[in-house]
């Protein structure tokens, strides 16, 4: 009996042991006044590339009173006036109690908002204070008008390259010519199968051309300009309908690259939207250096390890890991930034779900989004992950586009090719859409 009255106190005393171990925040009482006021410096702001670097516009808000002793989070969400912060962007600022958003931070959540730039938008700015999954308090709602500057390039045309030698064959879309520093010189940056082409406008036969006599001179329903495998630029003349087509590539080579000083090349793509060229690559410790056609005859270093380029200069030196390369030929200018590289991976992918994953692309256009065309999926399911690694990776718990870290598989239930947009310009809702061929 003696036994059981001690384990009956030690049982009783574990039990007020751990009562008593209890936060007190555990039964805080919040306070039913409690309020949050916010305020902005500006009821309007206009945005301008000059300014970039300057304080474009200020949030600040008092600090409520709780009833206790709270450890809140502040987050700030902007949203187009009268959409309810349906589709709003948060910013987390953490334990303080004012925000000062820089020209160009601004100006990119106001893009990512899907506002036309140069135009004036009401937009609804509100403060939370975040106490718990569940217990949220929001300010009144700060109006504001802003006006977003552009800050990508627009030199599309309406000529296009269509073919049974292009990825669209004669049924297109077709690949794109693009304006240059002449108003009657367009240029597209193409790789090529062996087959035929011809230049049209629109992605229509109303307006074509091609070359009766294969002599570089250009007629209006012309026969069909045979062209082998590889990689080119084309100039055409649109004044003069004359065209040029001549093999063309820019590269990254070097100790640091998975094919070494020997090549072939880490290619580079024309990025229309800054008239620059690009890649995502991933590159080992060593050195690098940039060149023409996979050929020393024109390369580029720096020889001040400043971000400019001579001819025939410095190799570059580099750490491991995933870079975004960015190469101004006309200015001789470059950048070597660390970036995350996001995948398809699964069962229904090339690689299984071991990987490597199937690489996205950046959209140049519009920060957070991603572009894989032409990817061939068999029945099976994929996820989205970031660095061939799942410590970041999103599925679709829903299966209706939306995702969510860690989720669900994505089901592919018919085989074929794919093109896939993965949309993380908003974090707190990121989403994808793919489409079959």
């Amino acid at each position: 009996m003696k036994n059981i009255f001690n384990k009956l106190l030690l049982i009783t005393g574990l039990s007020i042991a751990l009562f008593s171990c209890e936060k007190d925040d555990d039964f805080a009482t919040l306070n039913p006044d409690t309020t949050l006021t916010a305020t902005s410096n500006k009821t309007a702001v206009v945005l301008a590339k000059a300014d970039l670097g300057k304080d474009a516009l200020t949030i600040a808000w008092t600090q409520p009173e709780y009833g206790y002793a709270a450890a809140p989070v502040y987050r700030i969400s902007i949203a187009v006036k009268g959409t309810n912060f349906s589709n709003a962007i948060n910013v987390t600022v953490g334990k303080s109690l004012s925000k000062t958003f820089k020209t160009e931070e601004l100006n990119k959540l106001l893009l990512n908002l899907g506002i036309k730039a140069n135009t004036i938008t009401a937009l609804d700015i509100k403060v939370e204070s975040v106490l718990s999954a569940t217990t949220i308090i929001s300010s009144t709602v700060i109006n504001l008008n802003a006006t977003a500057y552009t800050d990508i390039l627009d030199l599309s045309t309406p000529w296009g390259v269509v073919g049974s030698a292009t990825p669209g064959s004669w049924n297109g879309p077709d690949l794109p010519f693009y304006q240059t520093a002449s108003a009657n010189i367009i240029v597209a940056y193409v790789t090529l199968t062996t087959g035929e082409i011809k230049f049209r406008t629109n992605n229509s036969w109303t307006v074509n051309y091609g070359d009766d006599g294969a002599n570089g001179s250009l007629e209006a329903g012309g026969a069909n300009i045979a062209v082998n495998a590889g990689t080119y630029k084309i100039t055409f003349n649109t004044t003069a309908l004359t065209y040029t087509i001549e093999s063309f590539t820019w590269g990254i080579v070097g100790s640091a690259t998975t094919n070494g000083w020997n090549g072939p090349d880490m290619k580079l793509t024309y990025d229309s939207y800054s008239d620059k060229w690009r890649a995502v690559v991933k590159l080992n410790a060593g050195e690098i250096k940039f060149r023409k056609n996979n050929d020393w005859g024109v390369n580029y270093g720096d020889d001040g390890a400043n971000g400019t380029l001579e001819a025939g200069g410095a190799n570059i030196a580099v750490t491991a890991g995933w870079y975004l390369v960015t190469v101004d030929f006309t200015k001789l200018e470059y950048t070597v930034e660390k970036t995350n590289v996001w995948g398809i991976v699964g069962s229904a992918a090339p690689n299984g779900w071991d990987g490597p994953n199937v690489k996205f692309t950046p959209d140049f256009s519009k920060d957070g989004v991603f572009l894989l065309n032409g990817i061939s999926l068999v029945v099976g399911e994929i996820k989205f992950r970031q660095n061939d690694d799942w410590a970041v990776n999103y599925g679709d718990d829903g299966n209706n586009g939306s995702l969510e870290a860690g989720g669900a598989n994505i089901p592919i239930t018919e085989a074929g090719i794919y093109d896939f947009v993965l949309d993380l310009s908003t974090p707190s809702a990121p989403k994808y859409t793919k489409t079959k061929r």
